[in-house]
C-alpha cells in the first residue's frame, strides 16, 4: 500500500496522519430510512424571546393581549418593560419550518397587535418528545402554566 493511501481494514477506513477526512452534510428536511415520512407535521415547542427599549408595562402587556387573542396558539408570554418571552406550540413539517415561521412572528404582527419595536434576542424550538422529557426530569422550562400574559 502506497503511503497516504485509505485502506479499509473491518469496515472501518484509516487515513495517514495528516489526511482529511471529507466532510458530508444532511439537507434541511432530509430523512432516514424508515423514519416518519415528511409531509406529516409535528408539534414543536417554541420559546421567542424579545428586548428592546423600555416601554410603558400597560402598553406591552395590551399588546401582548391583542396577540393572544389574534393567535389563539400562544400559551403563555410574560413581559417586563424592556423585554418579554412568548411560549407556544408550533405545528410544522420540521424544525426548520417551525424556526421560520417564530421568526417571523413578532415582526409580522408588530403593527396590528401594536407590539414594541423590541429584537428577537433568542429562540428555542424542540421537539415534543424533547420537551415533556425535560418536564420529567425535571429541568428545562416550567410547564406553561398558567396560560395569558404575565409579569415576569
Amino acid at each position: 500500500m502506497r503511503p497516504g493511501a485509505a485502506a479499509s481494514r473491518g469496515g472501518t477506513a484509516s487515513r495517514a496522519t495528516g489526511e482529511e477526512r471529507a466532510l458530508t452534510s444532511v439537507a434541511a428536511g432530509d430523512r432516514y430510512e424508515g423514519e416518519e415520512p415528511e409531509d406529516l407535521p409535528r408539534l414543536w415547542h417554541v420559546t421567542l424571546s424579545v428586548s428592546g427599549d423600555e416601554a410603558p408595562l400597560k402598553e406591552v402587556r395590551r399588546a401582548l393581549e391583542q396577540l393572544a387573542h389574534d393567535h389563539p396558539f400562544l400559551l403563555t408570554s410574560r413581559y417586563a418593560n424592556d423585554h418579554a418571552e412568548i411560549r407556544y406550540w408550533e405545528e410544522a413539517r420540521d424544525l426548520h419550518d417551525a424556526a421560520a415561521v417564530a421568526l417571523r412572528l413578532w415582526g409580522e404582527h408588530r403593527q396590528s397587535a401594536g407590539l414594541p419595536p423590541w429584537e428577537i434576542v433568542g429562540l428555542e424550538v424542540i421537539d415534543r418528545q424533547t420537551y415533556h422529557q425535560r418536564i420529567s426530569e425535571g429541568y428545562g422550562p416550567a410547564p406553561a402554566t398558567p396560560v395569558g400574559v404575565h409579569p415576569f
